[in-house]
């Protein structure tokens, strides 16, 4: 590792694994690998040191995919990652194109890169809580806790609390959540060879009655407009009802006015 890159030495684990197809290991070649971090910029290097076969190009993989290649010849290649170290760990392997390939490499390892799912999670009260966290880092975490805040360390004896963790992921399981009791923080806690990380996860409890809150609202927004509409259906003024003893009176005046005349043709016929 570059003198430059002290302060990295203590976040990498530089392993190097040399080897050729089947049937030519004995006579591999030897790869001097190296792992330098400056400016944002992690550079991976693999260097023959020894008499090598014809090389007709090179390759860069990573989880099984392949991130870069050449068709240079040379007995050097490199492979550059832009930010942080942690960020990149996990083993790249560098190739050299050759009958048979020869392989190299480079393990990039640093403690634990803790990180939840969710930094908030919200449970009803009575139902299970579950807090997940993970580790996307190499190498894998060896040894997973969690922690409460005020109330320490949890684990399965105490019949409330199911942990299950395996490689890179832990997940807490509180049964019968209780809002007294469960509401808080919850630390996840990891450890490999190279250290230890965490995160945190805050748990809200809510009242079974919360989930009801919604509909209750809606309900009273309803029977509140229908009390308004009846309101104001019985203080509305009434239509005006035409009148009936107009129309009938009509041709009683003028039955009387009738009347009149005939006794009047009476008197004077007299």
């Amino acid at each position: 590792m570059a003198a430059g890159a002290a302060g990295t030495r203590a976040l990498l684990a530089l392993l190097v694994l040399c080897s050729m197809a089947a049937g030519a290991a004995a006579t591999s070649p030897e790869i001097t690998t190296g792992v330098t971090e400056a400016s944002g910029k992690v550079i991976l290097s693999c260097n023959i040191s020894a008499p090598h076969l014809a090389i007709t190009g090179h390759k860069w993989i990573h989880k099984e995919k392949t991130l870069v290649e050449d068709s240079n010849s040379g007995a050097f290649t490199s492979y550059e990652i832009q930010g942080k170290v942690e960020e990149h760990s996990g083993i790249y392997e560098c190739v050299f194109e050759a009958n048979p390939q020869i392989r190299g490499e480079v393990n990039i390892s640093v403690p634990p890169q803790v990180s939840a799912y969710k930094k908030s999670e919200h449970g009803n009260e009575g139902d299970t809580g579950v807090l997940t966290c993970k580790n996307p880092s190499f190498p894998a975490v060896t040894t997973w806790t969690w922690h409460k805040s005020g109330h320490g360390r949890l684990d399965n004896a105490s019949g409330r609390y199911i942990i299950k963790s395996g490689g890179n992921k832990t997940e807490l399981r509180i049964l019968k959540l209780d809002i007294e009791q469960d509401t808080g923080d919850y630390s996840c806690n990891a450890a490999n060879p190279l250290g230890t990380g965490n995160a945190t996860v805050s748990l809200r409890v809510r009242s079974r009655l919360a989930a009801l809150w919604p509909f209750l609202g809606i309900v009273a927004e309803v029977l509140v407009l229908v009390t308004i509409i009846f309101i104001y259906e019985k203080r509305r003024k009434p239509d005006e009802v035409p009148d009936d003893d107009d129309g009938g009176s009509a041709p009683l005046k003028s039955n009387a006015t009738n009347h009149k005349d005939k006794n009047v043709r009476q008197r004077n016929a007299n």
